[in-house]
């Protein structure tokens, strides 16, 4: 069976979108490596970062470490200028759009575009791109607290 993006699929972020990072409750799950970037960046303990930015959230009988949102649902670190914090966001931000469940077919990636004016302008990441992101996520699983 052919993938639908055998060809490639375009996107870039729109200027002032921000709609990933703003508008819907969600969660920023942080993987080790995304805690330990973002303590690097910021140069905070990392006890101090977690009480700062962070939340963690109950999922039955252990909590995952997720970004806080602001009232409106905005990301702790947007700003009017953008992602304060872009050069160590975590990898749940460097890979949107290419996220598995929006690449499981062509409906889930057109019902994305829904949301996101960035999809399908810009320049054209390669299958071979996609997968790299898609693979991004394989081995850092978001940090378990218990």
């Amino acid at each position: 069976m052919r993938c639908f993006y055998e060809e490639g699929l375009q996107f870039a972020c729109k200027e002032g979108c921000n709609y990933c990072c703003s508008c819907e409750p969600g969660f920023v799950f942080l993987s080790r490596e995304d805690l330990e970037r973002l303590v690097r960046f910021t140069a905070l303990a990392e006890e101090k970062f977690i009480n700062t930015y962070c939340r963690k959230v109950p999922m039955g009988g252990f909590s995952m470490l997720s970004l806080l949102e602001r009232d409106n649902f905005d990301c702790i670190f947007l700003t009017k200028q953008g992602c304060s914090v872009y050069e160590a966001r975590p990898r749940q931000c460097r890979t949107y759009p290419f996220w598995r469940n929006v690449m499981e077919s062509k409906e889930s990636w057109e019902q994305e575009k829904q949301a996101c004016p960035g999809i399908g302008s810009g320049r054209v990441y390669s299958k071979e791109e996609i997968d790299a992101l898609l693979c991004v996520h394989a081995g850092q699983d978001p940090l378990i607290l218990r």
